[in-house]
């Protein structure tokens, strides 16, 4: 199944001219760890970097600069890790171990931002089916249990 049918369609996104601050807040109230910093090209959002709630406080809190000065554009991630709309759930694990990212922005043929998929949304869409097969071989031995010998 594409990684679209997972994906979360609901981006929290920003410009790169945003406050860490303003970001900080978005964050907050939708209850979000990331904000996805986008460029606007014609009518599409181009995801161009991310920043985390982590890379608020390694860098901006911790180094003890100014949240309401500092732009996005200048401690988002960069190069943007993002994964093609159509590409399989399995591919787009792989290419999160790969990149070492928690969360990637998933963009159309356009480059334009679909959704975003998280660590947690995959782990969801593994955890059931991996359930159901490990009761595979107990339902077996129940089953093997009722036949007379």
């Amino acid at each position: 199944m594409p990684i679209k049918e997972f994906c979360n369609p609901d981006v929290v996104c920003a410009a790169r001219e945003t406050t860490v601050i303003e970001a900080a807040r978005l964050m907050r109230k939708h209850h979000v760890g990331d904000v996805v910093v986008i460029d606007k090209v014609d009518d599409r959002r181009v995801p161009v970097g991310i920043v985390t709630d982590r890379d608020i406080v390694v860098e901006v809190v911790a180094a003890e600069l100014d949240p309401q000065l500092l732009k996005l554009g200048d401690i988002l991630t960069e190069p943007l890790a993002t994964v093609d709309q159509d590409e399989g759930y399995a591919a787009t694990i792989f290419q999160m171990v790969e990149r070492g990212v928690r969360r990637m922005p998933v963009v159309g043929s356009a480059g334009e931002l679909v959704g975003i998929v998280a660590f947690d949304d995959l782990l969801r869409q593994l955890a059931t089916p991996l359930a159901e097969l490990s009761e595979l071989a107990g339902r077996e031995r129940r089953k093997e249990m009722r036949k007379p010998q």
